[in-house]
């Protein structure tokens, strides 16, 4: 049996797959492995030692299988095949050591996996091989800047990804032109499919538990070496409220959790523009006794409703960004701290009114809601539009400001797939990943939308008759 070659045929398409000759007193032995999962330095010091030692069959395990052979390859070891009798063996192999493997500071997790990605492309990789050792998982990497030769790797699932999207993917990657990449998001804004839309068209994460679930549902995820954030291609505007955690509880709290997301970022982006629109055009929407509360707390506010509301919105934007940058117990202090003390002494000198200093905060509130950090400020930024909107038109300019948002979700793509799906193109089938996340047993397929070759990912048959 020819090993090399009916390995190698496993891994086609994989970058991170190697196999090396190496001759040693007078006999040849090639060498198979991952690179993404063995140290190189270990080869030389470990494997090639007992080589030369000429004792083969003494520290590493026959083969008889090129499934066998595969799987060992999968978890880290090496394939080691003697030329002239075609005798194949592994040897154990020995890991790449980086940073420690630590939880996502980031991406907070109740259930399920919490290790996260560190700076090494080959660290990465080889969190997401453990989890998914089968040769389906393609890797392939490329060296992009002009000046920096970042690697850049792309995994997918071959036999689940669709061709075009991954060609999609292929052709807008072989087209970075820079002289620096040095981190994800500079490969993100060039490869998207919109520069001028506040929403993300692409979904990044630290956790190798996102980025696996994502694959097996036909997306494609794009590391970058010194980077621990990985981008998820194609994404989609339901998925900035979703979570891996949705499917680790059952469906009726995943369910309610996912309405309360969707909920807070509705919040998030219209309570401030609604509060404007009623204070200054629409007093008589609001109930009798509230408009008295709100009218007796406005009786010392020089500043009209819009003035008012986009002070103190300003000014939590401004402590939300410096508790970023600060060290993260001041950035606590500032957060908390200075929100309580600023509020209160805005409403103390009669600059804003209490009832502002609530629906800010529950603004703030809201907004933490939704899981996609770069979903979330999109709806922060928005929400600035639609507060001179209401400003200047009342209710109707938040309905006009609404309704363009809507319509520039409906016509957004996503390397050619609608941004707004599966609401429109209207697809009622992953309707049952939307807002309501429908049993397990009843998600029998992937998503339609993605268009993925094997479209079953259960075989319910099976729990049926085990019953």
């Amino acid at each position: 049996m020819d090993w090399v070659s009916e390995v190698t045929s496993r891994f086609s398409d994989s970058s991170d797959f190697q196999n090396s000759m190496v001759h040693i007193a007078g006999e040849s032995f090639t060498l198979c492995f991952l690179d993404s999962l063995v140290d190189s330095h270990y080869i030389q010091d470990h494997i090639l030692e007992k080589l030369r030692q000429n004792c083969v069959e003494v520290p590493f395990s026959p083969i008889s299988t090129v499934d066998e052979a595969v799987s060992e390859i999968l978890n880290g070891n090496l394939l080691i095949v003697r030329d002239c009798d075609q005798e194949a063996y592994f040897a154990i192999g020995s890991g790449l050591e980086e940073r420690s493997i630590q939880e996502s500071e980031n991406e907070s997790a109740l259930r399920g996996p919490r290790d996260s990605f560190v700076e090494s492309l080959r660290t990465n990789v080889s969190l997401i091989r453990r989890r998914y050792p089968d040769p389906e998982l393609k890797v392939t990497i490329q060296e992009l800047g002009r000046r920096t030769n970042t690697k850049v790797a792309m995994l997918y699932v071959d036999g689940i990804v669709n061709p075009n999207i991954l060609d999609e993917v292929r052709t807008r990657l072989s087209t970075v032109d820079l002289d620096k990449v040095l981190d994800s998001g500079t490969i993100e804004q060039w490869i998207e499919d919109s520069w001028y839309s506040p929403f993300p068209q692409a979904q990044y994460t630290e956790r190798p538990s996102n980025v696996l679930f994502a694959m097996l549902e036909g997306h494609i995820a794009i590391m970058v070496d010194g980077n621990s954030s990985v981008l998820i291609v194609p994404v989609t505007f339901s998925m900035l409220f979703q979570s891996p955690d949705d499917y680790y509880e059952r469906w009726m709290i995943g369910t309610a959790i996912r309405i309360i997301r969707v909920a807070g970022a509705a919040i998030a982006l219209t309570l401030p523009s609604l509060y404007i629109a009623l204070i200054s055009y629409h007093p008589g929407m609001i109930p009798t006794q509230l408009a008295l509360s709100i009218s007796a707390g406005r009786s010392e506010v020089p500043f009209p409703a819009f003035l008012e509301a986009l002070f103190m919105e300003a000014t939590l934007e401004m402590l939300r960004e410096a508790g970023l940058r600060l060290p993260k117990v001041m950035g606590q202090t500032i957060g908390i701290v200075g929100g309580l003390v600023i509020g209160q002494s805005a409403v103390e000198a009669g600059i804003v009114s209490p009832v502002l200093v609530i629906v800010v905060a529950i603004t703030a509130i809201s907004s933490f809601l939704v899981p996609a950090y770069n979903g979330a400020i999109a709806l922060r930024l928005l929400r600035f539009p639609l507060m001179i909107l209401s400003g200047s038109l009342g209710m109707f300019g938040l309905l006009l400001g609404l309704m363009a948002i809507l319509a520039h979700l409906v016509s957004l793509k996503s390397f050619g797939i609608n941004y707004f799906a599966p609401i429109t193109p209207y697809r009622f089938s992953d309707w049952k990943d939307l807002l309501v996340r429908a049993p397990l047993i009843y998600m029998k397929n992937r998503p339609e939308i993605l268009h993925p070759l094997d479209q079953k990912r259960m075989n319910t048959q099976k729990r049926k008759k085990g019953w």
